[in-house]
């Protein structure tokens, strides 16, 4: 095991009930084979899941905290509860947090939802900024509806508000968006057999760029159907390298070092 990394998943979610039967064991495995993870949030509980699981480990496995915004109809964000975990040095953000208002057809529940979301979004990234960390955003068909909080934000709290956009699928237009708002863009395996974003990954320059799987889902190729673990995200980083004609060495260094650059690791 060694105690600098070749890989960081930076967006997993290894306390899911998926990883029950052998959740220490892949951990250990995976630290073994010198990959990191950070793994993710989305309520209350699973924040604590998370953020307890870290704390099992010296190096290697770290915690986000915070609300996913299609929790928002069973919990509010409670700035108190997740302030005692925000201020553990093993938690390296605030998230996923963001909006998601994907299949609701009715305009009226999805206004309602919208501004709730955006409520529990603005308070996460206050406690971010108050604790120096960034936010890591959940967006599902609403990178303008987050653009737009995010600039509402940024104009109170400046260059202090930073972060990632995660599992970005955006066009070139959204990325340099985020890009231009100083906030990095992480890729998972959809990458691997996606060809609608080949243009995408050659756009993003390589020191604004991160590497996840959002597992258990979405498995790259050669994995596709099968659950997806953090040790495949080194599909990704290969992916990355080649869509950019780049030596995989060279992409997987800058990579870890945007991670250790955004997360503070």
């Amino acid at each position: 095991m060694n105690s600098e990394p070749e890989y960081i998943d930076v967006h997993a979610h290894v306390n899911f009930e998926d990883f029950d039967t052998d959740r220490e064991e892949l951990i250990l495995n995976t630290l073994n084979q010198n990959t990191w993870m950070i793994n993710v949030g989305t309520n209350l509980e699973t924040s604590r899941q998370v953020l307890d699981l870290a704390k099992k480990y010296k190096y290697g496995v770290y915690a986000i905290v915070g609300l996913h915004p299609t929790e928002v109809g069973t919990e509010r964000f409670d700035e108190e509860e997740f302030e005692k975990l925000v201020a553990d040095p093993k938690v390296v953000a605030i998230g996923e947090c963001g909006i998601d208002v994907f299949r609701i057809e009715d305009q009226v529940e999805k206004e309602r939802l919208l501004k709730i979301q955006e409520e529990d979004f603005k308070k996460q990234i206050d406690i971010a900024v108050k604790y120096d960390k960034p936010i890591m955003i959940h967006a599902r068909e609403s990178y303008g509806e987050i653009l737009r909080i995010l600039d509402d934000s940024l104009r109170v709290h400046g260059v202090k508000l930073r972060g990632n956009a995660h599992f970005f699928v955006g066009t070139i237009e959204e990325a340099k968006a985020f890009l231009d708002r100083g906030f990095t863009v992480s890729f998972t395996g959809v990458i691997t057999f996606a060809k609608q974003y080949e243009e995408l990954v050659k756009y993003v320059p390589l020191d604004m760029i991160l590497s996840e799987t959002d597992c258990p889902f979405v498995a790259p190729v050669p994995y596709r159907g099968q659950r997806n673990q953090p040790l495949y995200v080194r599909e990704v980083v290969s992916r990355i390298a080649v869509l950019k004609g780049l030596d995989e060495e060279v992409v997987k260094k800058a990579l870890i070092s945007n991670a250790k650059r955004q997360f503070s690791l």
